[in-house]
């Protein structure tokens, strides 16, 4: 794996353009595009963030709105879907610039009024640019074509109260109207008219996810409340999940499967419910384990590599027999006070037992790009990464009819299977599975050190007369099958050292077409640090995950 020089980015605003020949970065109040190949720069624009006269009167009233340099610099960047656009948007001024890539001297500029600027970013057609307010007053759809602007009113969360369908026709936002919660569906081609207005059956919505399909929505409460709802675009509620018995907190993280066949959920209880796409009930539970039954890949990372190798090994994990006990937050906590009294013990444990209550539960759920594959993080094992073996339907076709597929869905039990475990040092920060289908079974793990861990699936052992001076492994030249007699040949884990003073806090691959000179997509990573000096990006060989 070869690593470029150290590129200053501010506040991880870091993206490859759709096609990855380009990298965008922010840097203070400046947009800087890479070529991707060898990272020259091939246009860099200077933000104009001087705020509009209504934003500086209401700046001048307001102390804490008192323009600063760090107030100018950019708080969100991005591409349009074609590449042909780049967004820099300063929300503390309320000020959104937008670049032409072909054309260095075009630029347009939208500015906030009074309800200020929480949030920018770009529609999937590329044309369109969706500005949030603060205090949720509004959202805006800027034009790049016709210069007009579209205004909804009253959007109830910016981050995760919206979605777009996939085909980009349609734009789902949930609303709060009269203190309830409704959905709003816009037609996104014909300049975000309202095609449909319904209420919801939350009392306090807290997320919506569109499935990939686009034709239902699941939507869940708030925190103190574990019930979710699935609608159909039309208003229909198409089915409800609570779990019996309550677990007293409501839902952390809701993931679809990629055929939208599957829903899964998770709480703060260290459940996994999966439910499946025709009744929406539950059809496996699966809980967190504090061991590792016999059957299960753990792998460890070496204790003191790092400083064995100065920050530059290439080391595989330690395999570790299972079954084994998995080491948990209160564990961790019990382990560094070997001598304390039974009094302090007993007190510690009683405030590591209350500290684990308040920072328990499921933190990440993720598919890989095949379905094949589950990932679950939780608080209370912080520094493993869980991943679970997730059996799809036999060889079902969208040929099939509707009744066949459900009477091999009835027919074949889906039982998710706990595969690997991933232990490490310091807690994990982020897990991020590779964007492109040829190399689903690949995983990037970052865990805010000078390090980044891979996993993949995809190598199989040679026979004995081929390994022989050779190692033991080679890669795979097809995905694993499931039918394989060791399927712990198929596994490989490796800790790569990244030469750099900062810790390595998360990873990005670029979706698409790989780096020059190579026409496989995800073969990059962006490993980005804990401080915001640098950047290191990453350009590994062909056997290495991107």
């Amino acid at each position: 794996m070869d690593f470029t020089e150290i590129y200053k980015q501010t506040a991880s605003l870091v993206s490859f353009s759709p096609g990855t020949h380009f990298l965008l970065t922010a840097v203070q109040d400046r947009l800087i595009v890479r070529r991707s190949d060898s990272f020259q720069i091939a246009r860099t624009w200077q933000v104009d963030s001087t705020p509009s006269p209504t934003s500086a009167a209401v700046a001048s009233t307001n102390k804490s709105r008192a323009r600063t340099e760090e107030n100018a610099w950019i708080t969100h960047a991005g591409w349009s879907c074609d590449s042909e656009y780049v967004l820099g948007a300063s929300a503390k001024t309320g000020v959104v610039c937008v670049f032409k890539l072909r054309d260095e001297t075009w630029k347009a500029r939208f500015e906030a009024g009074s309800e200020g600027l929480l949030k920018a970013e770009w529609a999937p057609d590329g044309r369109t640019v969706l500005c949030f307010s603060e205090w949720g007053l509004r959202v805006t759809m800027w034009s790049l074509v016709t210069g007009a602007a579209t205004y909804v009113q009253y959007p109830i969360h910016p981050d995760r109260g919206y979605a777009f369908r996939q085909d980009a026709r349609y734009f789902v936002l949930a609303e709060r109207h009269k203190s309830k919660d409704t959905l709003g569906v816009y037609d996104a081609q014909e300049a975000y008219r309202l095609v449909r207005h319904f209420p919801l059956p939350t009392s306090s919505l807290a997320s919506v996810s569109l499935s990939p399909t686009g034709n239902c929505l699941a939507i869940w409460e708030g925190p103190l409340e574990y019930k979710l709802y699935v609608v159909s675009l039309s208003g229909n509620v198409l089915g409800t999940f609570s779990p019996e018995p309550d677990p007293g907190f409501g839902i952390r993280m809701v993931t679809w499967h990629p055929s939208g066949m599957f829903l899964a959920v998770a709480g703060s209880d260290d459940k996994v419910h999966v439910l499946e796409g025709l009744t929406w009930n539950p059809i496996a539970t699966l809980e967190l384990p504090t061991r590792a039954p016999a059957g299960v890949h753990v792998w460890r990372e070496p204790s003191g590599w790092l400083e064995a190798t100065h920050g530059r090994g290439f080391l595989s994990y330690e395999r570790i027999q299972a079954p084994f006990t998995l080491p948990t937050s209160s564990s961790q906590v019990r382990s560094k006070n070997p001598r304390s009294t039974t009094s302090t013990r007993s007190a510690s444990n009683a405030t590591s037992t209350a500290s684990t209550r308040g920072h328990s539960g499921t933190t990440q759920l993720a598919f890989s790009t095949s379905g094949r594959l589950l990932l679950v993080r939780s608080a209370s094992m912080p520094t493993a990464v869980l991943l679970y073996d997730f059996p799809l339907p036999s060889s079902s076709t969208p040929s099939d009819s509707a009744s066949s597929q459900r009477s091999r869905r009835s027919t074949t039990p889906l039982v998710p299977r706990l595969r690997t475990v991933l232990l490490h040092t310091q807690p994990v920060t982020a897990a991020r599975w590779n964007p492109d289908p040829g190399r689903a079974g690949r995983l990037a793990v970052a865990c805010a050190s000078q390090s980044v861990y891979l996993w993949s699936d995809e190598w199989v052992s040679e026979p004995t007369s081929q390994a022989e001076g050779r190692g033991a492994s080679a890669p795979r030249t097809q995905p694993a099958r499931e039918d394989d007699e060791d399927e712990g040949d198929t596994d490989v884990a490796e800790c790569v050292g990244v030469p750099a003073r900062e810790e390595v806090r998360d990873a990005r691959c670029p979706l698409g077409s790989g780096w020059k000179g190579d026409d496989t997509p995800g073969r990059g990573n962006v490993l980005l640090r804990i401080r915001g000096g640098g950047r290191r990006a990453g350009r590994p060989s062909a056997g290495a995950l991107a």
